[in-house]
């Protein structure tokens, strides 16, 4: 059934021993029999499957709302089917006739493709023609024959740069809204805008748990808007709801009597107690990130091997977005029979993708969040707990199927008095400069008068405007330069990685800067999670440099390249196989960006001063000095003078180069600069007198 592949993936891994629980079919059905069996069985389930989902006796209520009204919010439990069905009921109804778009927006790359995967599979056509999706770096589309796209928050920001009002589009559909992303606030504000100017744009803001009342609040039009357009035939301004039930089981809920200290280890112990004493039923874990899941999988791996009777009955899937698209279509595969599925997951299973077969959840209580200080202009990913909606969402993902339970490991009384209600929206707790800058790029100049669904820090704002003020890209007057602030804001990335191309072109080596800006934009090109931290090390230090990560990480493309793209030589070089693939598809499309911008492609050879003065002009202001008479290797910031270690997965980990710009900042139990580089301070100068002649002179003589 090779339909149901998805293009550009290598085939999935078939799980051992199925017994009967037929994963995926392999290529050895002729295509005759293969068409017949989807014909016969495929298509008649699917309609049944659809037609059993909750949303699907509300079709004509959706269908209606749309039809009467500009703006309708659409409350339902994840699991009821909106995400997959109302796009189809879109299209059925005739919203994209005429060569129209209907467009559905998530926050995560994984769900754009998980969903558009299933609706593609459900409408029985190939994914990329009549249902496609794009994501950055990635369009899966057909002009003229892509009639349901699904897009993250971010590329459709992207497209209203080509067209401001959006017009291919008769209906936007807004969904996981609760999720509050920086780019689903922005949208939201965006569209307001839009539907002033386009009054018969459709918006469905759909979503698991909304502050509904916020919501429409915020679609409100103002009295005088409402007299203006009271005469006009068209849709009613006035924002509609609908609630649309799930089909959920009762959730019995476990507390631990005690905190636990390691939630890591607590959570694998919890997974092994269930697959003792519970009856059949996949388990789904919530842990904070890659390092957490990995840590996981490799203790749950071990503990089944030494109890020999369940080792067999485990299959032990991870899933977090930086996962090969292969590995992710495991966790979507029904469970073999007789065995148990173990997923592992981020909080991206909270919401985003319905997982069947789930009866058990053991929630840690945490996730990873985005914490910016405008003050200090340090942002870190921390681990945080979650708030008493995420707690709500995971527990309702244990009773899809049937009855379930959910494992917290955190106390009843955390639960009832500490835990916050809600989170706080990314908007309110992130760097700005991105969201500044794409703004400013659509003509928005009165940024703080912006209407916004939740307004950012005042102080988040002046840093993201001086941010870019002393990258060029904005001037005296706060408008964007040209050609160098519109240039940056057409370039897919942070604004200081997009100024780092910009300036290869004058200093001649635009392919290596090029390269680094792709491996960049890639979760690691390190394999982790094989547990031998001794080899990864060693690994290192075949391709380190001495000038630092950047440099050394031009030495591993090039070896990819020498070996042939070869996965063997990645195995043996501790190099991830996916993530350089990755990087080498986002380094054509950059190139590509770089020709439409009058980049001149060129490589300096072996001349890394010039790679190095690149990467300072766009990183001048994360440059720090080693303390002079630390132990440890203590360095300063030349702005805010914070104290910074360089992180030990950096080639300069032991060698505290005197002058060094980190490319990101994670806080642990100290703070810790990612993907370092030396320089040499007169070249800070060189980069931005306008930002450190003024304060930092004396520092840099």
């Amino acid at each position: 059934m090779s339909q149901f592949w998805k293009p550009g993936t290598e085939k999935p891994r078939i799980l051992e021993d199925e017994e009967g629980g037929v994963v995926y079919l392999s290529h050895s059905l002729s295509s005759s029999s293969s068409s017949s069996s989807s014909s016969r069985y495929g298509y008649a389930s699917i309609e049944n499957q659809r037609q059993r989902l909750p949303v699907y006796k509300y079709r004509s209520a959706i269908l209606y709302l749309v039809e009467s009204h500009a703006t309708s919010i659409i409350v339902g439990e994840t699991g009821s089917g909106k995400t997959t069905q109302i796009p189809q009921y879109l299209k059925e109804a005739g919203w994209a006739d005429g060569g129209r778009l209907i467009a559905c927006t998530q926050p995560r790359r994984l769900a754009v493709q998980a969903v558009s995967s299933r609706v593609a599979e459900e409408m029985g056509v190939k994914l990329g023609e009549e249902v496609g999706y794009r994501i950055r770096f990635e369009d899966v589309t057909t002009p003229d024959v892509t009639r349901i796209k699904f897009l993250t928050d971010g590329v459709l920001l992207r497209e209203m740069m080509d067209d401001p009002l959006l017009t291919k589009y008769s209906v936007i559909m807004v969904d996981e809204a609760h999720e509050r992303s920086i780019s689903t606030d922005m949208l939201l504000g965006l569209l307001k805008k839009i539907q002033r100017c386009r009054p018969e744009l459709r918006l469905i803001i759909s979503s698991a748990t909304i502050e509904v009342k916020t919501m429409a609040a915020f679609f409100q039009p103002s009295k005088r808007r409402r007299r203006l357009e009271g005469d006009e035939l068209g849709p009613k301004m006035d924002p509609a709801i609908l609630s649309v039930e799930g089909r959920g089981f009762n959730v019995q809920i476990h507390y631990v009597e005690d905190p636990v200290s390691d939630y890591v280890r607590a959570a694998v112990s919890t997974v092994m107690l269930i697959n003792d004493k519970e009856p059949a039923g996949d388990v789904l874990v919530f842990l904070t990130g890659e390092d957490d899941i990995d840590a996981a999988v490799k203790m749950l791996t071990e503990e089944a091997q030494n109890i020999k009777k369940s080792s067999s009955g485990l299959v032990i899937l991870p899933l977090y977005s930086g996962l090969p698209r292969a590995d992710q279509e495991l966790v979507f595969s029904p469970t073999p029979r007789g065995k148990r599925k173990i997923v592992i997951s981020t909080n991206i299973a909270e919401t985003s993708l319905t997982l069947e077969g789930v009866v058990y959840v053991v929630d840690s209580g945490f996730s990873k969040q985005r914490f910016y200080n405008p003050i200090s202009d340090l942002e870190n990913l921390i681990v945080a707990p979650i708030s008493k909606a995420s707690a709500r969402q995971r527990a309702g993902r244990a009773g899809r199927v049937r009855p379930g339970k959910c494992y917290r490991l955190y106390t009843e009384d955390y639960f009832a008095k500490e835990m916050s209600v809600e989170g706080i929206p990314e908007m309110q707790r992130s760097n700005l400069v991105s969201c500044v800058i794409q703004l400013k790029a659509l003509g928005i100049d009165n940024i703080l008068g912006f209407d916004w669904p939740a307004s950012p820090s005042p102080e988040a704002m002046v840093r993201a405007l001086e941010v870019l003020y002393s990258l060029g890209v904005l001037d005296d007057d706060a408008k964007l330069t040209s050609p160098v602030g519109f240039q940056i804001a057409e370039i897919p990335l942070e604004p200081m990685v997009s100024k780092m191309i910009l300036s290869s072109n004058e200093l001649a080596c635009s392919e290596e800067i090029i390269t680094i800006a792709a491996i960049l934009s890639v979760q690691s090109i390190w394999a982790s999670g094989r547990g031998a931290q001794k080899e990864l090390d060693e690994a290192k230090l075949r391709f380190a440099a001495a000038e630092g990560d950047h440099v050394t990480f031009l030495n591993v493309y090039k070896g990819f390249l020498q070996s042939g793209k070869s996965s063997k030589w990645c195995y043996t070089n501790c190099v991830n196989y996916h993530a350089m693939k990755k990087a080498i598809e986002v380094r054509g499309q950059l190139r590509r960006i770089a020709q439409r911008l009058g980049i001149v492609l060129k490589s300096c050879e072996r001349d890394m001063q010039v790679v190095r003065k690149a990467v300072t002009s766009g990183f001048f202001a994360n440059a720090c000095q080693l303390e002079a008479y630390s132990h440890g290797g203590m360095y300063k910031t030349i702005r805010g003078s914070q104290e910074v270690y360089i992180h030990p997965s950096s080639v300069l980990f032991r060698v505290n180069p005197k002058w060094i710009i980190y490319h990101s900042l994670v806080s642990t139990d100290r703070q810790y600069m990612r993907n370092v580089i030396s320089i040499d301070p007169s070249w800070l100068i060189e980069a931005a007198p306008h930002f450190y002649k003024q304060r930092h002179n004396p520092v840099l003589h």
